[in-house]
C-alpha cells in the first residue's frame, strides 16, 4: 500500500503527508488536463509553465480517445448494456468518459472548498474549511437508507426493507443521473469564488479490503468501487475517500482488479 497516495499519510510518522501548496498546483494541473480554468494565483509557477507543452499533448490524446473508458468502467458499461439489452431504450445509459479523476488522497478535499475562501454554499450543500480539514453540511442529511435504498429487479432476491425497481425505471434513472446534470450542479467549489469557474464530473476509484490477508491461509481481497458525481458534490467523494482510502487512477494497470484473479467483488455507485 502506498500510504501517501491512498491515505495521505507519511508511512514513517503517520502524519498528514500533503502540503497545501503542492495540492493546489496538482489540482491546477488536473484542471488544465481536462481543459478547465485554473486558480490563477499560482497559475504561473515555474513547474506549471514547464508542463504546458506536456499538458497540451495530453489534452489532444484525451480528445482522440474520448470514447475510451478505463478497464473497470468498460466492464461496468458492458454489464449495463447486457443487463438492459431486453429493454426498448432510445439510448443506453453511458458512464461519463471525461471526468476529473481523483487519483490521490487529498485532491477531493482540495476541490471541496474554494481556493480563495473558506466556505462554499449551493442549493444542496454547505462546506467549510476548518482546522481539522473540511466540514460538509448537506441540505438533506439522512442517517439511514431505510425506505430509500432501491434495488433493481432481475437479479438476486430483494430484501423486504429495500424498494424493488423495475429494470426500465432503473435504466431511466441511470440515464438521468449520469447525463442530465445541469451546469450549476457541475460547478467545482474550488473555483466558485473566481470569475472563471470550472465545470466537470468527478470520479473516484476505491479498493477497500474485504478479506484481510493472512499468511499461509488466505490472500487479501478487495472490492472494486467506482463513484461518479457532478462537481458540486465532490465533497461526497472526499467523505468516502477519508474512510476507505484512494484506489488510484483507474487507467493504470496496477489498479485494475481484473488483472488479479483473486479479486472478484465489484460495485458501481452513480452520482449521489
Amino acid at each position: 500500500m502506498d500510504f501517501t497516495t491512498q491515505l495521505g499519510l507519511d508511512p514513517k510518522t503517520a502524519a498528514y503527508a500533503h502540503d497545501e501548496a503542492s495540492l493546489l498546483e496538482y489540482v491546477n494541473l488536473k484542471l488544465t488536463s481536462i481543459g478547465q480554468p485554473i486558480f490563477n494565483e499560482i497559475g504561473d509557477s515555474r513547474f506549471s509553465s514547464l508542463s504546458k507543452t506536456l499538458l497540451a499533448s495530453y489534452q489532444e490524446k484525451s480528445r482522440l480517445l474520448a470514447d475510451y473508458l478505463p478497464p473497470c468502467d468498460q466492464r461496468m458499461q458492458s454489464f449495463l448494456a447486457e443487463y438492459f439489452s431486453d429493454l426498448d431504450l432510445c439510448e443506453m445509459p453511458h458512464l461519463p468518459n471525461n471526468t476529473l479523476i481523483l487519483d490521490r488522497h487529498g485532491v477531493a478535499r482540495t476541490l471541496s472548498v474554494p481556493a480563495r475562501g473558506d466556505h462554499f454554499s449551493s442549493e444542496i450543500i454547505d462546506s467549510y474549511r476548518i482546522q481539522q480539514g473540511v466540514l460538509h453540511n448537506p441540505k438533506s442529511d439522512r442517517r439511514t437508507t431505510k425506505g430509500v435504498f432501491h434495488v433493481t429487479e432481475g437479479g438476486l432476491p430483494i430484501p423486504n426493507d429495500k424498494k424493488a425497481v423495475p429494470k426500465l425505471a432503473a435504466a431511466r434513472l441511470f440515464a438521468k443521473a449520469l447525463q442530465a446534470a445541469p451546469e450549476t450542479l457541475q460547478t467545482l467549489p474550488f473555483l466558485a469564488n473566481e470569475e472563471d469557474k470550472a465545470h466537470a464530473w468527478v470520479s473516484l476509484l476505491l479498493r477497500p479490503v474485504v478479506v484481510p490477508g493472512v499468511h499461509g491461509f488466505t490472500r487479501e481481497k478487495t472490492m472494486e468501487v467506482r463513484f461518479f458525481a457532478p462537481g458540486n458534490l465532490v465533497c461526497n467523494l472526499d467523505f468516502v475517500e477519508s474512510i476507505f482510502g484512494n484506489g488510484g487512477d483507474p487507467f493504470i494497470g496496477e489498479n485494475d482488479a481484473a488483472l488479479d484473479p483473486a479479486v472478484e467483488l465489484r460495485a458501481l455507485l452513480p452520482a449521489a
